[in-house]
């Protein structure tokens, strides 16, 4: 059969499929000279292995997508990542940028709710509201989307250590709108591994925090199907300052721990693995990074089929969302941040993105302002509706060099997970300091270029220029702290203290043994107990991880 003929049966058959439940935006895509875009640029002269290689778009091993026609029939998803101070001023600018045309929300919460505290506990002083949204109860969390219908709308949370806490907060908040839960849709991040590589918002020991993780896959298999129950990331470790092979071949390896932890937990594996999620990051080197996401597809889709032998397409699918790379951003000349960002935008629209967030471009300096945000959801607008990249399925398949890198990039991420698999795995690795060693090495080097200049950097190294800074800064109202403190001090007062004590009694007998803590989390959240209430009663019983040389 010839690659035209395999072409003729893809349009026929899941092609079809795909056009029924999403028709294309466009009757007819085409450029400004009247020249129609094909769906699929096929090559006319393929070598032999073209198609295992690539495949179709939609087709295993997905290195083109995994929808057969991609942003032709609906464009990613714009998720612009914002939250500070209070639940009501992040209201308000999730409603801000709903109005702007942002098409799915990110909540960012501050340090304290990150790591399992209340606003009024000791440690959480001078820390509220500054990094994130700080939430402490199910009041926060409501606040948070008042007029925002959570059954019409889709949610993701950066929240890893209390993700059960803050999901529990969540489903809580949709049945009190009267939502279905069962048709909630969202993604929490909930990826505990790489928090012990590279950024450090744990709680507990990786035990304790594998059980909430599938505990979570269980709850959400059952009651909230259309919820991805996790996001592995390599955001946090590119940002740490690894390479990009360093990204997938880490991430990815996190990502073979949880289907096995969930296995061992007797799930099966196609039962979860259609709610997985991934989460990259987007540096400069536009081709190298469009090649990375080719490469983490294909290999995604093989260690699904073959290592874990599922068996539904929807398994073997990397669906990923990707944030442009703050560490990238400059304090220098911060306006040229409005082209590093669009570069990698472009990088991870060509790489057949699911979702993106774009920085701002006072980002390196404070909380990013309604113009800067709106500037950056507009980026993803121009290269959605003007550059012409989303009228082609796959627009770069068969340029040499993005073929060419995409299997480099694969053969050294390979290379690191066999590495990896004889340490006994992801878990084992990190307890050894393996890939926090690996990350730092790449940095260093990475840093050792910039100051050999080496590597350029525009306005760091390089054309530099003597300024004044003129943007527009947002500042957190410091009284913030004080209104959530008096908030949580009104609550405890008004709350049925003795169902308190009943639950978190339970919750503490739960905890020690093996049953699915979500359902009890569901039900604290309801009777007004903390976050920090309900964190404290599991670093009780569990303790909490403390990292070697600390």
């Amino acid at each position: 059969m010839t690659l035209q003929d395999q072409y003729s049966r893809w349009q026929k058959n899941m092609l079809k499929r795909s056009l029924e439940k999403s028709p294309e935006r466009k009757t007819r895509f085409e450029t400004s000279a009247g020249i129609e875009v094909p769906r699929v640029a096929l090559p006319p002269d393929p070598d032999p292995d073209y198609l295992e290689r690539l495949g179709f778009p939609g087709e295993y091993p997905f290195t083109r997508g995994i929808q057969p026609n991609m942003y032709r029939g609906r464009l990613w998803t714009m998720r612009q990542y914002a939250g500070y101070a209070s639940a009501e001023e992040t209201n308000r600018r999730f409603r801000y940028l709903l109005e702007q045309g942002q098409t799915g929300l990110s909540v960012a919460f501050d340090l304290p709710t990150q790591i399992g505290y209340d606003a009024d506990d000791p440690i959480a002083q001078g820390e509220v509201g500054k990094v994130g949204v700080s939430i402490s109860s199910i009041h926060d969390m409501e606040q948070l989307y008042d007029q925002i219908p959570l059954d019409k709308v889709s949610t993701s949370m950066t929240i890893n250590a209390p993700a059960g806490v803050l999901l529990a907060m969540y489903i809580a908040v949709a049945k009190r709108q009267g939502a279905d839960i069962h048709k909630l849709r969202g993604t929490i991040q909930n990826d505990i591994l790489k928090e012990y590589v590279a950024r450090g918002t744990y709680i507990f020991p990786p035990a304790p925090s594998m059980r909430l993780i599938t505990n979570i896959f269980q709850f959400c298999t059952q009651e909230v199907p259309y919820w991805n129950t996790i996001s592995i990331s390599g955001y946090h470790i590119r940002e740490a300052g690894s390479t990009a092979v360093q990204e997938v071949a880490f991430t990815l390896a996190n990502g073979i721990a949880y289907v096995e932890a969930a296995r061992k937990a007797g799930l099966k594996v196609d039962d979860f693995a259609g709610q997985l999620s991934f989460f990259f990051n987007a540096h400069n080197n536009l081709l190298e990074e469009v090649a990375k996401f080719r490469a983490a597809r294909r290999m995604w889709a093989r260690i699904m089929r073959e290592r874990f032998k599922a068996q539904k397409p929807a398994s073997w699918q990397l669906r990923f969302h990707t944030q442009t790379a703050g560490s990238t951003l400059t304090a220098q000349q911060p306006e040229c941040n409005v082209v590093r960002v669009s570069l990698q935008a472009l990088s991870a629209v060509l790489g057949g993105t699911q979702s993106l967030h774009t920085n701002s471009m006072d980002e390196a300096l404070w909380l990013p302002t309604e113009k800067s945000v709106r500037v950056a959801l507009r980026t993803q607008q121009i290269i959605a509706y003007e550059s012409g990249v989303a009228d082609s399925v796959d627009p770069l398949a068969g340029s040499y060099l993005i073929e060419h890198l995409t299997d480099e990039i694969e053969k050294g991420a390979l290379d690191y997970i066999a590495k990896i698999d004889k340490m006994g795995g992801a878990l084992q690795s990190i307890e050894r300091g393996y890939m926090q060693n690996e990350i730092q090495n790449a940095a260093y080097a990475a840093q050792q270029a910039i100051e050999r200049k080496e590597q350029i950097v525009v306005g760091v190294n390089q054309f530099q220029v003597d300024e004044e800074m003129t943007l527009e800064r947002l500042k957190v109202d410091p009284t913030i702290e004080i209104a959530q403190k008096a908030k949580l001090k009104a609550l405890r007062k008004t709350r049925d203290q003795e169902r308190v004590n009943q639950l978190l009694s339970r919750l503490d007998n739960v905890a020690h043994g093996t049953w699915n803590l979500i359902p009890l989390f569901i039900e604290c959240v309801e009777n007004d107990i903390t976050l920090g209430e309900i964190c404290n009663t599991l670093r009780g019983v569990w303790g909490e991880y403390v990292a070697e040389g600390f």
